[in-house]
């Protein structure tokens, strides 16, 4: 694809490393321009380093979404650097610990970003999609969604907010021509894991089918958001979409 056929401009929250970082490379030959935002200015830069060899333009923003601060920063590289055709919601993390013993400030941090970042960000960014005739976003949740996560409370009931967000906004803005598509991922292979939250959380028991690279994972996610595909929430793999169905219908019996 030639520079003059890139038609995209994607903004792409926790682009440093993991999913976020191979969305970027794979979004890389259909891009003009990126917003990347990440926490680790060191890595960022290396990235965009990489990809604007690339004749990319590439605007990086080493902040922390969480804050209202580092919102309301990326609120404004929507504006003046836009208009974003493609918004990548992927900036997140994990704890693992019981909730009354948890650091609150730590749960809410999570909720800010997992939630409200969201939120902000889609707003922000829908009206320019509208005038456009179209746009793609992708929320990025978690195959947990589907669980109560003992010992993952917040992280859990966060990310199931992101699927009734993803699929309730999908009903509003279909007739604009936006796609919305919320990934709901099992266990992948990046820097997730190894994050000082998660500190002493045993993964040792997970069965191998059930990771993922984040270069297949973004791959599978983008071919379904480029596709004729219309379902909001994505789950990869038969394995994973086989325990989302059953996390569904063993919610649904408790009703009976």
């Amino acid at each position: 694809m030639t520079t003059e056929q890139r038609t995209e401009i994607a903004l792409i929250t926790g682009a440093s490393a993991g999913i976020g970082k191979a969305y970027a490379e794979h979004l890389a030959p259909r891009c003009k321009a990126m917003v990347l935002v990440g926490r680790d200015e060191a890595k960022l830069a290396a990235l965009t380093e990489d990809l604007t060899q690339n004749g990319l333009t590439i605007y990086s923003l080493a902040l922390d979404l969480s804050s209202s601060i580092g919102v309301a920063r990326v609120m404004e590289a929507i504006r003046q650097k836009g208009p974003i055709s493609l918004l990548i919601n992927n900036a997140g993390f994990g704890t693992n610990g019981r909730f009354a013993e948890s650091d609150l400030d730590e749960q809410q941090a999570m909720v800010n970003l997992h939630c409200n970042a969201t939120l902000a960000l889609c707003r922000a960014a829908l009206p320019y999609m509208k005038e456009n005739g179209g746009g793609r976003i992708i929320n990025v949740s978690s195959l947990g969604s589907f669980f109560p996560l003992k010992n993952a409370a917040v992280y859990g009931a966060s990310k199931a907010f992101l699927n009734a967000y993803s699929e309730a906004l999908q009903l509003e803005v279909r007739r604009d021509g936006i796609k919305v598509q919320c990934l709901c991922p099992s266990y992948t292979h990046s820097d997730f894991h190894h994050r000082a939250p998660l500190k002493g959380m045993d993964n040792s028991g997970v069965p191998a089918e059930m990771w993922w690279t984040a270069e297949a994972l973004v791959a599978f996610s983008l071919g379904e958001l480029y596709s004729d595909n219309d379902a909001v929430i994505c789950v990869p793999g038969e394995d994973g979409r086989q325990l989302a169905h059953q996390a569904l219908c063993a919610s649904a019996e408790k009703f009976k």
